[in-house]
């Protein structure tokens, strides 16, 4: 037998997981075809569309479920053999081949509410509780919910009207990314097959064709699909050895999307109603997961403002893959706060710890924020590349340590006690 050393083991580990998971799509195994939103409209939104089990299966997967299993489970094993059952890359390898079993199961279980107690697995639901807090995903979201319903119809600056068309959308964005990424890495593109507004690839990022946005759209979709998405894609392609850090699992899907809010509030380039609609989806996902079917969850969309479109696009985010009569949706849209305040959290604790050269490596890859401690000490060891595209609020870690060290105090000021005195002034005054 051929010595090699334990980077030489990484690499090929890292590889084969990487070719593992490859055919593995969640979200083209659970997408709805447009016969949905005709069946929805031409009822007038009073009848359910049938959307069992057996719609999904023309949702080919493109790979044998029981093969892919057993090819998991043989790279568990592989790991134990190679690495032994103690080492901490190892077991991370592990538990993301142990993850995309749990994907599997869930996508054999589309239709029914096995696949939201496997979607509840993997991504979690509006119930869970932050760390050991009192505090649950759906409690900051009805904070939120409550907060920025103050501010619907009410001016805060600059007004920023949806007229740039898709194709100049593209030219903006394609600009951007030259500067940002470098000539010829990443590729703003038009395309008409998906549901959200903007999509990110390893290399591209896809805008909806025949949409119009605003100009702070363009900014938003810079950082969030750009910087981030696609930013952490290139980073793990770019890794040496943990190629791994290219693909992102579920246990990704927090991290990633609340780094994507991060950002776009560091940037500045968020506002009430964007947030808006991430918040809401909490609260669609737990009305879901307590029975509300999907034409009660478009109609809680509608009380909301929300357009028809709008209304139909944001349920079907809730309800596909899931049971469309309630009690069983798709929960991964609770990622984008609860990662939110999970990085925020990370970060504040990193420099309050008198660590802060581990928040660059939450741009690593795909990677859970709870990795990134064990990836800095790899990094250390020669294993784990520093990530190369990194938004300048990450390189220059000069504001955000200030930044994490005010917000510390910040938890122990009593907001109510304070909340109560400014409100007796405004109470007077406005």
């Amino acid at each position: 037998m051929v010595w090699t050393t334990y980077k030489e083991k990484i690499a090929h580990l890292s590889q084969k997981i990487v070719q593992i998971q490859r055919p593995i799509r969640i979200i083209d195994a659970i997408k709805w075809d447009h016969s949905i939103e005709e069946e929805l409209r031409n009822s007038q939104f009073r009848s359910m569309p049938k959307i069992g089990p057996e719609y999904y299966l023309r949702n080919e997967l493109g790979f044998e479920p029981q093969t892919k299993i057993e090819d998991l489970q043989a790279f568990v094993k592989e790991i134990e053999y190679t690495l032994g059952p103690s080492d901490e890359i190892g077991k991370l390898l592990k538990t993301v081949a142990e993850e995309y079993i749990t994907v599997i199961q869930m996508l054999l279980a589309r239709g029914t509410k096995r696949f939201w107690e496997h979607s509840r697995k993997l991504y979690g639901s509006p119930k869970d509780r932050f760390y050991d807090d009192s505090n649950t995903i759906l409690s900051l979201g009805q904070l939120l919910y409550s907060i920025l319903s103050g501010f619907d119809g009410k001016n805060l600056g600059t007004d920023y009207p949806q007229d740039i068309e898709a194709e100049q959308t593209v030219e903006i964005l394609n600009e951007r990314f030259t500067s940002y990424f470098g000539e010829g890495v990443v590729e703003a593109k038009l395309s008409d097959g998906i549901l959200a507004d903007a999509s990110a690839g390893g290399d591209f990022v896809k805008i909806k064709q025949g949409q119009k946005f605003s100009l702070r759209d363009i900014d938003i979709m810079e950082v969030h699909e750009g910087w981030v998405h696609v930013g952490t894609t290139q980073n793990g392609h770019l890794q040496h050895i943990a190629k791994w850090l290219s693909k992102g699992p579920p246990r990704c899907s927090a991290t990633q999307e609340g780094l994507a809010v991060i950002m776009e509030i560091f940037t500045f380039r968020s506002y009430p109603k964007r947030v808006r609609h991430i918040n809401d989806r909490i609260l669609a996902i737990d009305k879901a997961e307590d029975g509300a079917n999907l034409l009660e969850v478009i109609e809680f969309y509608r009380t909301e403002g929300y357009s028809e479109d709008d209304c139909i696009a944001n349920a079907k985010r809730v309800f596909r893959g899931g049971v469309a009569e309630g009690g069983a949706p798709y929960t991964k849209d609770i990622s984008y706060c609860r990662g939110f305040i999970e990085n925020y959290n990370f970060m504040r604790a990193a420099i309050r710890a008198g660590a802060p050269d581990l928040i660059p490596f939450l741009f690593a890859g795909k990677l859970n924020v709870e990795d990134v401690p064990l990836l800095y000490q790899k990094h250390k060891e020669g294993i784990i590349d520093m990530p190369r595209h990194l938004p300048p609020q990450f390189s220059d870690l000069n504001g955000i340590a200030v930044w994490m060290s005010f917000s510390s105090f910040l938890n122990l000021v009593d907001l109510k006690r304070i909340q109560e005195h400014y409100n007796k002034l405004f109470q007077a005054f406005l």
